[in-house]
């Protein structure tokens, strides 16, 4: 079988060999495709021909062939009863049948190399033919979760390996981007000549490669696949009557003009080129026809913008092409089962309008407006389709077959251009539709305002009911007139709130503000009698809405009215509180106003109110109303020191000193042994150059209360004056009484430190960290004294020593990071603020400082981080705004300025730079703004700032001198 089968290749190479011969006998010319059959005559003879055939093959298998098996390959058949050939077979496999059963068991278990654990052995289970119980599943349960937890424990290892194989692996087999970017980074270098200089790519290709013959393309007339449609064959050769009648000229006369006209052709084609023409063409005119008729009116075509406005016309639906036409197949199927469906015809016009189709658009819309005559809708949408003439003769239609139609009426004098024709529709429209307020009201709003007059007094008849056109021929009559009108108004709508407020401020405004009072609470009785419900929140609202419009006893009058509606007794102190912060923030000043007012009277002995009321005055009133409201308040409240200290403080920047001292004088009386009124006087007598009353105030004061800011004060005034011994005598004396109070020990070293005395400071200094250990800023002067003497390293002990016993504590650190970096030791900076960004992470002076410490490139990172950390806080703010400004970024440097001291204003450091860069920056009016509000804010803290406020040199000056004194000294070292 096998070598019959391997003759049989060459029989069929002897067939082939005799077909060529006879083929090539023959007077055809040779084909090409019989090359290949031809070259493989001259092949070499199979190595596998003569060869004995593999083991297993199977001839004739290629052709369907099967092999079989007879019994002598596997053996005489047994019963499965027969006993096995082993005599001695333990029992169960003494039998035949035993023996296959066992068998088929064992093929049952998968004892592959891939299936084995060393732990577990084979995959399998030796329980598994057993029952699974619930005990079973709680068990792999607990096995499961410890498997998890095994797993969670190493899994940040793992991860961590496997990331460092990775880099491992990058870096010994780096990418081929990355194998360029050294050189890629030297292109930079690389000058214009010496680019230029780069000798040309040579060209490998050969001359038929480098020169490739343009094909010559001949265009096959119309009569050439006209032809072959019809036929249904194929050729690969030109018809030589082609040649005959030369390219387009047909044997029939006329071109394309063949015997079987348009799609008439016989046989299986359907292509007709005269109507791919007449598609072309028609499908341009409707491109022209829908730019020079759009709904817009356009009638002239831009040849310029053409093309630009054919793409504007590409359809913007968004879907595809079978949508559109399932979608179309749909709205027909509806039009024609219910054609006196509206929506239907909307929606099938309107598809049609966005693939672009705005004249079947159009047709469909007036079929539509036949099929639905008495529809509002489908004839607004024919009227929005339509150009503007024939827009306005479809509303004249749409008119005729619904004369009640307001919505109608509008469209058409929309539709016209001329004020003229306007009022004569809306006239029209009027005389079919009295009783449409939104007829009366847009016909009004086109009228001179005598004619708008006469016209709302017909319509407040018309429409009795509606409230707006009352309130406008209110506005519009005279004051006596205006009276009546709204009395009418009142008798046809009883439950409107509005008419009553209008005829109160139509009182204030003729002077009858005594009615002003009577009106609101005969309005709140009128409607609550019509059984309308008085809604608090509305009535606050009117009352804004009268303030923004100058009627002030009107908007009082509402809120005394309504602001104890609808509140418990309890919530009603914080209710109004929130009110008046809401008229405030809503820009209502005279609400707010009065909302305190009536909370003063409700709560006449609340101090907080008072002091809420105070400060409303204090930013938004007068100082006459402040001072007023201050008297009012230290009446009802005089334990309340801090109403006597804003009334002394006001009288006293007007320039009023005798005032304040009077006021302050009864403040004594009220409150014989207050601190705070004791130094508000020293400091009002410090601050006029009245030295020995403050002094003989401060004796009294340390008589009759003494206390460690008394003695603080008492020093501090001495050593401003010069009298330095004195100073240290009453220091030495407060120390005896206050020797906790770290302020004092500072100043006793500071003395020591003015006058040379660098032991004195010293051992003043340390006394004061023995019974003062958590006083940051001993610490700081110690070591900023051993510092400016030379003696680094012992400055830095003491700094870490600091730490040690105040951890956490950034100024610590911070003075620390300085200390190195003024010692020219940047290395050293960086690493201890990194140690203090470890232990302070929220702290937000030190990132802002440690913005800074990086080179410029980083510095934007830095402050990135340093922002999401600190999101609020204004030295990250200003470090901020720093950067911007050492950016140049002008715009967003201001904006950063702004959000820091909104956030903080008590910060002076901040207000001294923005002060600083808008003198660089800013125009005089920004400049004086930014000093303005820098008064206002009276900052208290701030490194630099509190450095020159607490300098004894300028005690004296106000919080603008210092802010142009700390400006002066800032430095752009960012």
């Amino acid at each position: 079988m096998a070598s019959a089968t391997a003759k049989q290749p060459a029989k069929s190479a002897s067939k082939a060999q005799s077909g060529g011969a006879g083929g090539a006998a023959g007077g055809a010319p040779a084909m090409p495709l019989a090359s290949p059959l031809m070259g493989g005559l001259n092949k070499k003879k199979k190595p596998f021909l003569g060869m004995p055939a593999p083991l297993g093959y199977v001839p004739g298998l290629g052709r369907g062939a099967t092999g079989f098996t007879t019994r002598s390959d596997i053996g005489p058949a047994r019963d499965a009863n027969d006993p096995v050939d082993d005599r001695h077979a333990p029992p169960g496999k003494r039998t035949v049948g035993d023996q296959m059963k066992k068998n088929q068991d064992d093929d049952d278990e998968d004892l592959n190399d891939t299936n084995y654990d060393e732990f577990n052995g084979y995959a399998g289970s030796l329980f598994s033919s057993g029952p699974y119980e619930k005990d079973d599943e709680e068990a792999d349960a607990i096995y499961a979760a410890l498997d998890k937890r095994m797993d969670e424990r190493r899994k940040e290892r793992r991860e961590l390996r496997e990331k460092e194989e990775i880099e491992k692996y990058r870096m010994e087999r780096p990418k081929i981007q990355q194998q360029f970017s050294d050189l890629k980074r030297k292109l930079a270098e690389v000058t214009e000549d010496e680019w230029l200089s780069i000798p040309e790519v040579g060209d490998a290709r050969n001359k038929r490669q480098r020169n490739p013959r343009h094909e010559k393309l001949t265009p096959v007339p119309d009569s050439f696949f006209a032809k072959h449609l019809q036929t249904g064959d194929n050729h690969t050769s030109v018809d030589p009557l082609q040649g005959q009648f030369g390219g387009l000229t047909t044997p029939f006369p006329g071109g394309l003009n063949t015997p079987y006209p348009g799609g008439m052709t016989p046989g299986a084609g359907e292509l007709d080129m005269r109507k791919i023409g007449q598609a072309r063409n028609t499908l341009m005119d409707m491109r022209l026809s829908q730019v020079s008729d759009s709904v817009s009116g356009q009638t002239v075509v831009d040849p310029k913008g053409y093309l630009t406005d054919l793409n504007s016309m590409i359809p913007t639906h968004g879907g595809d092409i079978s949508d559109i036409k399932k979608a179309r197949l749909l709205l027909k199927s509806v039009r024609e089962t219910n054609p006196h469906h509206p929506p239907a015809w909307i929606a099938s016009a309107r598809l049609e309008e966005v693939t672009g189709k705005l004249q079947v658009a159009r047709n469909l819309i007036m079929k539509g407006t036949e099929m639905c005559p008495k529809s509002e809708d489908v004839w607004l949408e024919a009227a929005r389709l339509q150009p503007g003439d024939t827009a306005k003769a479809v509303v004249a239609q749409a008119v005729r077959h619904l004369p009640q139609s307001v919505r109608i009426y509008i469209r058409a004098a929309e539709l016209e251009t001329d004020i003229r024709a306007k009022k004569r529709v809306l006239r029209k429209a009027l005389e079919n539709v009295s009783k449409s307020v939104r007829l009366w009201k847009i016909a009004v709003e086109l009228e001179e305002p005598e004619d708008a007059r006469i016209m709302l007094s017909r319509a407040v008849e018309c429409c009795p009911t509606s409230v707006e056109l009352w309130l406008a021929l209110a506005r519009l009559e005279t004051y006596e007139n205006a009276r009546r009108v709204l009395n009418k108004a009142r008798e046809n709508i009883p439950t409107d709130r509005h008419i009553w407020i209008t005829a109160a401020k139509l009182e204030e405004a003729n002077g009858n503000t005594q009615m002003v009072e009577k009106i609101i609470d005969r309005a709140i009785t009128s409607l609550r009698a019509n059984g309308v419900e008085i809604n608090r929140e509305q009535w606050i609202q009117d009352a804004e809405e009268c303030d923004k419009a100058g009627s002030v006893a009107t908007c009082q009058a509402v809120i005394r009215a309504v602001i104890g509606i609808g509140i418990e007794e309890e919530d009603c102190k914080h209710t109004w509180m929130e009110d008046a912060d809401s008229c405030v923030a809503h820009g209502a000043l005279e609400c707010a106003r009065a909302i305190y007012a009536h909370a003063l009277q409700v709560f006449p002995s609340k101090k907080s109110v008072w002091l809420r009321a105070a400060y409303f005055e204090k930013s938004h009133g007068t100082r006459e109303s402040l001072e007023a409201l201050l008297q009012r308040a230290v009446a009802h409240c005089p334990k309340a020191e801090v109403l006597w200290l804003m009334g002394a403080k006001s009288k006293w920047l007007a320039g009023d000193v005798p005032a304040a001292r009077s006021i302050l004088a009864l403040a004594f009386q009220a409150n014989p042994n207050s601190e705070e009124i004791w130094l508000a006087a020293v400091k009002l007598e410090s601050e006029n150059n009245e030295y020995e009353r403050a002094r003989r105030l401060l004796a009294k004061a340390r008589s009759s209360a003494p206390t460690a800011r008394v003695f603080m004060k008492s020093v501090k005034l001495e050593w401003v004056l010069g009298n330095i011994e004195a100073a240290q005598e009453l220091c030495t004396e407060a120390l005896k009484h206050y020797e906790d109070f770290p302020k004092l020990w500072m100043m006793r070293g500071q003395i020591e430190e003015q006058s040379e005395n660098i032991d004195k400071a010293r051992d003043a200094y340390n006394q004061g960290l023995k019974k003062c250990p958590h006083s940051m800023s001993l610490w700081l002067l110690l070591s900023r004294l051993e510092e400016r003497v030379g003696q680094l390293t012992r400055a830095r002990a003491i700094l870490e020593k600091a730490r040690l016993k105040n951890p956490q504590t950034p100024e610590i650190w911070l003075e620390s990071v300085r200390l190195e970096y003024r010692a020219g030791l940047k290395n050293i900076a960086n690493t201890l603020m990194a140690k203090a960004l470890q232990e302070c992470p929220n702290s937000g002076i030190l990132w802002a400082e440690a913005v800074f410490l990086e080179a410029r490139p980083q510095r934007k990172t830095k402050s990135v981080d340093a922002l999401k950390k600190c999101e609020h806080d204004p030295h990250v703010l200003l470090a901020v705004a720093k950067l911007f400004w050492s950016e140049r970024k002008i715009t967003k440097a201001r904006e950063w300025f702004l959000r820091t001291v909104k956030i903080e204003p008590d910060l002076g450091d901040a207000w001294a730079f923005f002060y600083k860069f808008e003198l660089q920056h800013g125009t005089e009016e920004q400049q004086h703004e930014v000093k303005k509000r820098c008064e206002n804010a009276e900052p208290r803290h701030g490194e630099l700032w509190c450095a020159e406020s607490k300098h004894i040199l300028n005690w004296q000056k106000n919080i603008g001198e210092i802010l142009v004194l700390v400006a002066s000294k800032l430095k752009n070292t960012f």
